[in-house]
């Protein structure tokens, strides 16, 4: 898709973090836009911003692992502006600790954001993007943890993992498929974005209780590496880029692909994996 403007973007998490910024971005080149995230005031307060500077924008609150919502959303944008082009599935949360210290609801919940929530978003667009017959693409966010596995984030690497995957996956059915719907998977590094905060919108009392010191101490640690990181525009300068060339790895931080050469390495080695760790990477 060479042409974004006047096309209709649709992107999950836009409240925040690369979500806001992606939104922001493709408003800023004329594109047409359908936001999404589970946190209603600021979703609401992004997309006001974006009308008060003349943008088309439709805004909803919803829970992405729930594949009912975004059928609904999805049907929302078909009647309001006849369909998608674009598809950010963005959402996405974390929780830290060893994989058998973290609490079964955790899992699930991580599982159901992360990874259902890019299946779902999946089912409910693609299938309209295809009958429209229209050039599209589907980005989906996933982590430079996606392509390594540091330890005591047992459930963002999995999903993020998954995710990688199940781009790739997409990648190969929809070129068999003689389709025009391109696949970026993104996977940056450190960002700055609240993602060592996303119990703020863990439903009920899912896993641990709050004031587990070492969780919070881990918590603290990734939230300074989370602060050093690049910006949220600089992703969504680098995914429009990857849109415009029809790129399929969106890869934002060139000093993290040595530990994913160490890693593939030692796949194809049959050796055992390096132990990695946030603070490494």
């Amino acid at each position: 898709m060479k042409e974004l403007s006047g096309k209709v973007a649709v992107v999950t998490g836009a409240a925040s973090g690369i979500g806001r910024a992606l939104a922001e971005h493709f408003a800023s080149v004329g594109m047409r836009l359908v936001l999404a995230d589970i946190e209603k005031a600021p979703l609401e307060s992004v997309a006001a911003a974006l009308r008060g500077a003349g943008s088309e924008v439709e805004a909803v609150a919803i829970d992405v692992s729930e594949a009912g919502e975004l059928e609904a959303l999805a049907e929302r944008c078909t009647a309001r502006f006849g369909g998608a082009h674009v598809l950010c599935n963005n959402a996405g949360i974390a929780v830290t600790g060893a994989v058998w210290e973290v609490a079964i609801e955790d899992w699930s919940w991580v599982v159901g954001v992360n990874l259902f929530g890019v299946i779902n978003g999946i089912h409910a667009f693609l299938p309209r993007m295809l009958a429209s017959g229209e050039k599209g693409h589907i980005v989906n966010t996933a982590s430079i943890a996606g392509l390594t596995s540091p330890g005591f984030f047992g459930p963002y690497n999995v999903t993020k993992h998954a995710v990688v995957t199940l781009s790739e996956t997409l990648h190969a059915e929809l070129t068999a498929s003689d389709a025009k719907i391109g696949v970026s998977v993104l996977c940056p590094g450190w960002v700055q974005t609240r993602l060592h905060e996303s119990e703020r919108n863990k439903p009920g009392a899912a896993g641990d209780e709050p004031g587990d010191p070492d969780k919070e101490a881990l918590r603290n640690i990734i939230g300074g590496l989370l602060a050093g990181g690049i910006t949220p525009e600089q992703v969504a300068r680098a995914v429009a880029e990857a849109i415009r060339e029809n790129r399929f790895w969106i890869r934002t931080h060139p000093e993290m692909e040595p530990a994913v050469k160490v890693r593939c390495e030692a796949v194809i080695a049959a050796e055992t994996p390096p132990a990695m760790f946030p603070t490494e990477m």
